[in-house]
């Protein structure tokens, strides 16, 4: 599918303020027809929407959610019990299969600029394809990646190469999701970073340039197209990193590290985290964002099950796990 097709879809939905596709079906390569393709669709008000979308495309939804709830226990579900976000999978349209994610736009801003639930703002980190962007979103994500940038060089040691960053950026959004206990592809990182390769390049290629210009990274281009990078990893840059993170994440580790204040040039109060090593940060900045993404991924996961229903619900566990069993052998 290319993207005249992803917005064909569109025409049959509710209009919606930011639309992207993201997964497996942005692989260059990916010639299997039956893979689901992924959409988020970004909407100011969801219970409005769903009302809308009831009337368009009823048999989206669970029956007894279409009959006896709709839109509003619908909503109420996603934000009382998920994370902001209802999912229709298995949505089957123009022989192809479907699953499309619907959030506040608000709730979205928010997850891309400060990680509130980090859900959403780490699919955005890995490559989009974006179809409708009406209050300019792209720009501002371009914050969420820089900020899984950092995250991902305080992780990793001296010495790396550009498929080494892509990967500990694309494993940020897994670590502490339960899913990959049981019902994921155990090589899935690997195969998202290799089969989208250019992709990554081109959306994270630019920052890269920028450090380089800061003295921050040092790159040195092999005969492949692996960039191979090198980086300080002293107490003072692991400083920068940690304050280049989205302030909710800088707050949790203030909690468990201390911070103190201090004014700006410009008279504002800024909170820095107290770090005795860059060991110290990374650890603690792991461990916030493993029990952010853990807390997340089951509450999704126990919102899916009530939303889509029993045997859809176990349909889709089964294809994970089916996808886990065969990465295992």
């Amino acid at each position: 599918m290319d993207k005249a097709d992803f917005q064909s879809f569109l025409k049959v939905l509710p209009p919606v303020e930011f639309c992207c596709v993201y997964g497996s079906a942005l692989h260059p390569n990916n010639l299997d027809k039956s893979t689901m393709v992924d959409y988020i669709l970004g909407v100011s008000n969801p219970e409005q929407w769903h009302s809308q979308n009831l009337k368009m495309n009823k048999n989206h939804y669970a029956s007894w959610l279409a009959h006896l709830g709709g839109a509003k226990l619908i909503t109420e579900i996603a934000d009382e019990i998920g994370v902001g976000v209802h999912f229709n999978p298995f949505v089957s349209w123009n022989n192809k299969m479907l699953k499309y994610g619907v959030v506040r736009m608000h709730d979205l801003i928010q997850d891309i600029i400060n990680w509130e639930r980090f859900y959403l703002s780490g699919r955005l980190q890995k490559p989009v394809c974006i179809l409708v962007d009406n209050l300019d979103i792209e720009k501002v994500n371009s914050a969420n990646l820089r900020a899984a940038i950092s995250a991902s060089l305080l992780l990793l040691p001296p010495k790396f190469t550009e498929e080494d960053l892509y990967a500990k950026i694309c494993s940020l959004s897994y670590m502490g999701d339960l899913r990959m206990l049981f019902a994921e592809d155990r090589n899935k990182v690997k195969k998202i970073v290799q089969g989208q390769f250019g992709l990554f390049q081109s959306r994270y290629k630019p920052f890269l340039k920028e450090y380089e210009v800061k003295e921050l990274l040092r790159l040195t281009s092999s005969g492949t197209h692996q960039t191979h990078i090198s980086q300080d990893c002293s107490l003072s840059l692991a400083r920068s990193l940690v304050n280049s993170l989205p302030p909710n994440i800088r707050s949790q580790m203030g909690m468990k590290l201390g911070q103190k204040t201090r004014l700006s040039e410009s008279g504002r109060i800024i909170h820095e985290v107290t770090i005795g090593s860059r060991e110290e940060a990374a650890n603690c900045m792991r461990k916030v964002l493993q029990r952010k993404v853990m807390v997340s991924s089951a509450r999704q996961a126990v919102s899916g099950v009530v939303t889509v229903g029993g045997v859809k619900a176990a349909k889709y566990l089964a294809n994970k796990m089916c996808k886990a069993w065969k990465s295992l052998r």
